[in-house]
């Protein structure tokens, strides 16, 4: 039977599982069941307690932490701000918190890796423009968006490397997106 449940999860393409996942890859419809199994595996290493409900079949610390902070978040996000900025070389200082855009504001942290999620009204967030998804399944926005996403939080924000700003893209964006 154990078997079976590493098997199964085994044959997934990803690595993080939230308990719904495992019910449902499982077939395991008794809650208790279901619990007891998890249990029984993180006992035995086979799956990885990265927090209450999420799980991995791997160590977390050999996991990538913008997956995970992704796959943690458990509704629709996407990396925006300071971390696609930084990583754009629009702003010049490293962000302390890898940095989300989702429904539900959140500060949280998993294996020493702060996470600061943002909260954005569902008709902007649900707007995908300069959103694209990752070989990880990470939805990631562009620069620009992530430009005009921060001057929605913080209309005063100053960017290091303004000069290399796509200005006209970044107001196209605002204009769709956030009016």
């Amino acid at each position: 039977m154990t078997t079976d449940k590493i098997g199964i999860l085994a044959q997934q393409p990803q690595k993080l599982f939230h308990t719904y996942d495992l019910k449902i890859l499982w077939n395991i419809s008794n809650q208790n069941t279901l619990y007891k199994t998890i249990t029984r595996l993180i006992k035995k290493s086979v799956i990885f307690r990265i927090q209450k409900g999420f799980y991995s079949i791997v160590p977390v610390n050999q996991l990538d932490p913008i997956e995970v902070g992704f796959r943690s978040i458990n509704n629709f996000s996407y990396l925006s701000t300071e971390s696609v900025l930084s990583k754009n070389g629009i702003i010049n200082q490293s962000p302390s918190k890898i940095t989300f855009i989702s429904s539900s504001p959140s500060n949280f942290s998993i294996n020493n890796t702060l996470y600061l999620v943002r909260q954005l009204k569902p008709q902007c967030l649900n707007n995908s423009m300069g959103i694209t998804q990752n070989d990880k399944g990470v939805f990631v926005a562009n620069t620009e968006r992530a430009i005009a996403d921060m001057l929605y939080f913080q209309p005063n924000y100053n960017f290091d490397a303004d000069n290399i700003i796509d200005w006209k893209l970044v107001k196209n964006y605002q204009q769709q997106i956030y009016l």
